[in-house]
C-alpha cells in the first residue's frame, strides 16, 4: 500500500486505457446481490480444521496455482491484457533479487493456458487518489486494491463487480477473522490482501524517549518543524480524533469541527503534509516524528541514514485497516482478473508479497509459513502480528467506515481549511 510512489509502465498503460469506471447512474441491484451471495460466495472452512491443518508443502507458484485454478478460459486470437491499479511498492517487484510477482504471473499464465498475457501495472498514493481517477470515468482497470472504507463506498456506488469464487479457490486460505467484515459483509466483492495498524515513527537521536507515547508526540512543540502529518483528510483527521477520544466514524459535524481545531493547533509544528514522501524524509533525518502504516516502518528502517535511529510504537487508540483485491465495473476481462487474484493468494506469490511489503497477511499460507516467520524475525513479527490484540474486535472498533456523501464533502471542506491556512 502505502510505500514509495513509482509509476511503472505508465506509457503502456495509457495506450490500453479503455472505458472508464465512473459511478453507475443506477443503484446496485439488491436481487442480484442476493443471488450472488447464494451462488458465488465461497464455502466457509471449519475453523478447527484450518487451525490444525499442517503447513502446506512448498511448491512453485506454477504448481500451486495450476492445481487450484478453474478450467482454462477460452483462447483468443491475440495476447491478453490485464490492467492492475495498486498502492505504490505494494507488490514484490523483482528488485534486489526478490520474486517478481507480475513477471511470474505472466510466465505461469503462458505455461498453464498456452496464451500470452501482458500485465500493465500502475500505482496510486492514496485511496482518495484511486477513487478520484476511477470515478472520473477516464480510465479502465481490471484489479484494484482499495482499503476497507473505500471498498464500502465503491460498493454503495455500484463501482465493483461481484466475484465468481469458482475462479478463486485459494480464497480458502483467508483466515476466518477477515471474512464477513462490515465493508463486505457477504464476501461478495473483495479478497483481503494485507492488513495493518497505524503507528508513530520517531528518531531516537532527536526525540526524547519519555515523549514517545500516545498521540501527543505529533503535537509536541519541542519538535516543531520536525513533525510530518498525513496528506489525506481521513488519516489526518483520524490522528486528531484518536488523540481527543472522538469517534472517527461520527456523523455529527460538530465532532469533526473539534478535530479541525486540533489540526489547526498542530499546524505550527508540522514540517510537511506527506504520503509517500515520508520515506525519504524520515530515512534521511529531515523529519523526526511521523504517523504512518506499520509495515512501512520496516522499509524505512532498512534504508535509514547512519545518523538516524528510527523507532516505532502504537498509540492507543489507533486505526486498524484492511486492503483487499477487487474488480471494478470497468473491468475488461473479469475471469482473467479473478485468475490473477487467485495467483496472488498462492503460496509463493503471497509469501513474497508479504515479505517485500512488510505488511501483515490474512492468508494462512503466509502467517503459518516457517520460512516467512524466520525471514522476518521475532521482533518484526511481534509488531506486525500483535499477540495480545484481538484484531477483529479492535478492527470493528477503530476501522474507518464509509461516510455519507454530505459528510465527506464537509470533511473535505474542513481539510482544505487546514491546508490553505
Amino acid at each position: 500500500m502505502k510505500k514509495v510512489f513509482c509509476l511503472l509502465l505508465a506509457c503502456s498503460l495509457l495506450a490500453v486505457i479503455l472505458t472508464g469506471c465512473g459511478q453507475s447512474s443506477k443503484p446496485a441491484d439488491s436481487t442480484q446481490a442476493e443471488t450472488v451471495a447464494e451462488t458465488q460466495a465461497p464455502a466457509e472452512t471449519d475453523a478447527a480444521e484450518t487451525t490444525d491443518a499442517a503447513a502446506p508443502e512448498e511448491t512453485t507458484a506454477a504448481e500451486t496455482a495450476a492445481e487450484t485454478t478453474a478450467a482454462a478460459p477460452a483462447a483468443s486470437s491475440g495476447p491478453k491484457t490485464l490492467n492492475v491499479y495498486n498502492w505504490g511498492e505494494y507488490i514484490s517487484d523483482g528488485s534486489e533479487d526478490s520474486y517478481d510477482t507480475v513477471k511470474e504471473f505472466e510466465k505461469w499464465y503462458k505455461e498453464t493456458y498456452g496464451q500470452t498475457v501482458k500485465v500493465n501495472y500502475d500505482t496510486y498514493a492514496s485511496n482518495e487518489d484511486m477513487y478520484s481517477k476511477l470515478s472520473s470515468g477516464a480510465v479502465s482497470y481490471d484489479v484494484v486494491i482499495p482499503s476497507d472504507y473505500m471498498i464500502a463506498r465503491m460498493v454503495s456506488e455500484n463501482m465493483l463487480l461481484p466475484l465468481n469464487f469458482d475462479n478463486i479457490p485459494e480464497y480458502e486460505n483467508i483466515d476466518e477473522s477477515f471474512r464477513n467484515l462490515y465493508y463486505d459483509p457477504e464476501n461478495l466483492y473483495s479478497v483481503p490482501y494485507a492488513y495493518g495498524i497505524v503507528g508513530i515513527i520517531w528518531n531516537a537521536n532527536e526525540v526524547d524517549e519519555a515523549d514517545a507515547t500516545g498521540w501527543d508526540l505529533m503535537w509536541n512543540d519541542k519538535y516543531a518543524g520536525k513533525i510530518v502529518q498525513f496528506n489525506n483528510s481521513r488519516d489526518a483527521f483520524g490522528t486528531a480524533m484518536y488523540k481527543l477520544g472522538l469517534d472517527v466514524n461520527s456523523d455529527d459535524k460538530s465532532v469533526w469541527d473539534q478535530a479541525l481545531e486540533e489540526l489547526k493547533a498542530q499546524r505550527g509544528v508540522v514540517y510537511s503534509y506527506v504520503m509517500d514522501e515520508i520515506f525519504n524524509i524520515m530515512e534521511s533525518g529531515e523529519a523526526a516524528v511521523g504517523a504512518y502504516y506499520a509495515g512501512d516502518y520496516f522499509t524505512m528502517l532498512d534504508a535509514q541514514a547512519p545518523n538516524v535511529d528510527l523507532r516505532f510504537y502504537y498509540p492507543d487508540p489507533t486505526n486498524y485497516y484492511i486492503d483487499a483485491m477487487c474488480i471494478p465495473t470497468c473491468c475488461q476481462d473479469q475471469e482473467l482478473a479473478e485468475i490473477f487474484i487467485n495467483f496472488m493468494l498462492s503460496r509463493d506469490a503471497a509469501v513474497a508479497n508479504a515479505e517485500y511489503t512488510y505488511y501483515a497477511s490474512p492468508n494462512r499460507t503466509v502467517f503459518t509459513d516457517p520460512e516467512y516467520l524466520e525471514d522476518l524475525g521475532e521482533e518484526t513479527i511481534a509488531i506486525l502480528y500483535p499477540e495480545t490484540e484481538d484484531f477483529a474486535q479492535q478492527y470493528n472498533t477503530y476501522a474507518y467506515k464509509n461516510l455519507s456523501q454530505e459528510l465527506l464533502d464537509y470533511v473535505n471542506t474542513l481539510w482544505e481549511n487546514v491546508k490553505i491556512n
